[in-house]
């Protein structure tokens, strides 16, 4: 890359042979040959969506090198694309280009496209390289970052895929100032979210600066991103695959998929249902004795200032919960097993909640 940007930062994933970068700063998009030193060949693929694709896709050409093979992908936008039908038109692409084993996917746009992109370039040849330029800020702190990649099916969220690490992550906090105000929201939810995990300090920070944060102050952002993705760098070099402490990074999320799987993919955004997600592990928590009241406050009132939802949808039963958080990939042997809070920023995954608790819990909890 050029010279860095005033503000930017630079983290790494530290996986041995598979680490990687994260470029986090204002304009890197753009720049002449940004991209050029992830790529593993001549041809690339770059994948983006209908609403990325007017803003970002001609600044992404840019940054890539003049001699490239660049072919584009432009899909339809929402959950409700993030199929394997969708990635089947990503593998047609490829097939019909005649890209070999040495081309690059390029993830442009949110989390559904970066999830997608992810999975074709797992399974394409059995595996090629990937860049992820991920333009929501959920898809900036989360799902760019740790190599999660897949596709929902009908009865649960991001059931099929594959772990299959980016060679790159490259963030342009330019990219957030064309985001709608509610998608911006639905990220600060994992952006809260780490401080809950992990980081008391981080979420006292968060409190203070949630207004500059929603006005998108360049180093406000710049922080909580660097923030975020550094804890969550950390908890991905201890855990690649998830199985032990990479499980606290769905706090809120068992709740949240099943809001997700209930109401249909994209009537809720994904952080808007793992907001509500949180406060109901929260409070969850507190019913176990481990938090006090003005713990579980704090945590509502950083979701309210965040405007993110602090209810569940009105027709969302106590079975409709337990019939999607059935499927939870956390469970084994049918035993349910939820990330709760200790104390905020001490996270753990539980197996201590009794059915009668959690049926009380989700009965009682705020309808809209």
């Amino acid at each position: 890359m050029s010279e860095t940007p005033i503000g930017s930062r630079t983290l790494e994933v530290s996986l041995g042979e598979r680490s990687y970068p994260i470029h986090i700063g204002p304009g890197l998009l753009g720049e002449p040959d940004a991209l050029a030193p992830w790529l593993a060949g001549r041809q690339v693929m770059v994948v983006t969506n209908e609403v990325v694709a007017p803003l970002y896709l001609a600044r992404c050409r840019a940054s890539l090198p003049a001699d490239a093979e660049v072919r584009e992908l432009v899909l339809p936008d929402g959950e409700a694309t993030k199929t394997l039908e969708s990635v089947s038109r990503i593998w047609d692409a490829l097939l019909e280009a005649g890209f070999n084993r040495r081309c690059t996917l390029i993830a442009l746009g949110g989390g559904v496209i970066g999830d997608m992109v992810g999975f074709a370039a797992a399974c394409y040849q059995r595996g090629v390289a990937f860049i992820q330029v991920p333009t929501t800020l959920l898809s900036q702190v989360d799902s760019s970052v740790g190599g999660k990649t897949g596709v929902n099916h009908a009865l649960g969220k991001n059931m099929i895929g594959a772990f299959w690490q980016p060679r790159a992550v490259l963030i342009d906090t330019e990219t957030l100032e064309t985001l709608p105000a509610r998608e911006f929201s639905a990220g600060l939810a994992e952006v809260i979210k780490y401080g809950l995990i992990r980081d008391a300090d981080f979420l006292g920070w968060l409190e203070g600066a949630m207004e500059d944060l929603r006005a998108l102050e360049p180093m406000a952002l710049i922080r909580a991103i660097e923030c975020s993705c550094a804890l969550k760098a950390e908890i991905v070099a201890e855990d690649e695959t998830e199985q032990g402490v990479r499980a606290l990074l769905n706090l809120g999320h068992t709740f949240g998929h099943a809001i997700e799987a209930h109401q249909g993919y994209g009537k809720w955004l994904h952080g808007e249902a793992v907001g509500a997600g949180m406060l109901m592990a929260a409070e969850l928590s507190a019913r176990l004795g481990w938090l006090d009241e003005a713990e579980v406050s704090r945590v509502r009132d950083i979701l309210l200032a965040a405007a993110l939802p602090l209810s569940v949808p009105a027709d969302m039963s106590v079975e409709d919960f337990l019939v999607r958080m059935r499927l939870d990939k956390k469970n084994i042997d049918s035993r349910l097993r939820l990330i709760l809070l200790r104390s905020l920023g001490d996270a753990c995954l539980s197996h201590e909640t009794t059915p009668e608790l959690l049926e009380a819990l989700i009965e009682a909890f705020p309808r809209a």
